[in-house]
């Protein structure tokens, strides 16, 4: 009897602990950007939705932005196709990316499914809808990797339209170019164009690592806490490097252009992203203006 009782006590410390941010992000937006193993393992996926929803419920406005590699990848190798990379960049021809739209809608409605389920509405849109995502074709050194694009602008009307609707917008990174061209986007950097387009007070990655290490083969070298300029520094001094290096550079740019604050976190541990937003220690690191965390 105790013991039981000692659990459900320390239930109620858990509630009493997140209820001052339930109150401070009370109808504030949050983008969540939704790729890597979180989203390839079903148990972590079903986490995923389950901590979006419950921000849903108690009163922020999330909009979940996701990828889709692997299962792209899968898709294109069952076509008959190689994938190519060039630097890090999926080279997209006009049937790979036939292909990613198919797959990137296809994810974006079993995303809706598993959000209806928890019994919230949602609704799966691409940056070609509303126009959302404009764009200008990319290239990588030069190099011509097909239908890949560089976001150029954000008309984020229909995720106000969708917001105030009580609906939770899922994007898939496609964006359009100004002659309509449909083009793969690197789904960071359509989370952070949208997070700065809509004044996001939190933009929350979920990666396959813990966050930000100074040394990644130094484990006691973890940054739990970081401005957008002490980052900028760390960018600086070429102790990042990987493909940590183009997500930190996007934090900073979207602290430095005003979402409140940027969290990279482990979505491989369950339920990360509400120990970082509702616990007083958090798990991740955490991006911030030189000002500090923001309400």
């Amino acid at each position: 009897m105790e013991r039981a009782m000692d659990d459900v006590l320390k239930k109620a410390e858990v509630l009493i602990e997140a209820l001052p941010y339930i109150q401070k992000f009370n109808r504030k937006i949050i983008v969540v950007k939704y790729g890597g193993s979180a989203m390839s393992n079903e148990e972590l996926q079903k986490n995923v939705i389950k901590d979006v929803t419950l921000l849903k419920l108690v009163g922020f406005k999330p909009i979940i932005v996701h990828g889709g590699g692997k299962a792209i990848s899968r898709w294109v190798a069952k076509a008959g196709k190689e994938p190519q990379f060039i630097n890090g960049l999926r080279v997209t021809d006009e049937e790979t990316m036939e292909i990613a739209e198919m797959v990137l809608g296809k994810v974006g409605k079993d995303l809706v499914r598993m959000v209806e389920e928890l019994g919230v509405k949602a609704v799966s849109i691409s940056g070609k809808d509303g126009n959302l995502l404009k764009c200008n074709k990319k290239y990588s050194d030069g190099q011509d990797i097909g239908f890949v694009g560089d976001i150029s602008a954000v008309d984020p009307k229909i995720i106000y339209d969708l917001l105030d609707n009580d609906f939770l917008p899922i994007v898939a990174p496609i964006a359009l170019d100004e002659e309509f061209n449909t083009y793969n986007i690197n789904a960071d950097d359509a989370a952070c164009a949208i997070a700065k387009a809509v004044g996001a007070n939190k933009l929350v990655f979920l990666t396959d690592t813990e966050g930000l290490y100074r040394d990644f083969e130094d484990k006691d070298s973890f940054i739990p806490r970081i401005t957008a300029s002490e980052a900028e520094e760390l960018i600086e001094s070429g102790l990042i490097g990987g493909g940590m290096l183009p997500k930190l550079n996007n934090c900073t740019s979207a602290v430095k252009n005003g979402v409140g604050n940027v969290h990279i976190l482990d979505g491989r541990i369950p339920h990360s992203m509400l120990l970082e937003i509702f616990t007083d220690e958090g798990i991740g690191t955490a991006i911030t203006s030189d000002e500090g965390i923001t309400a």
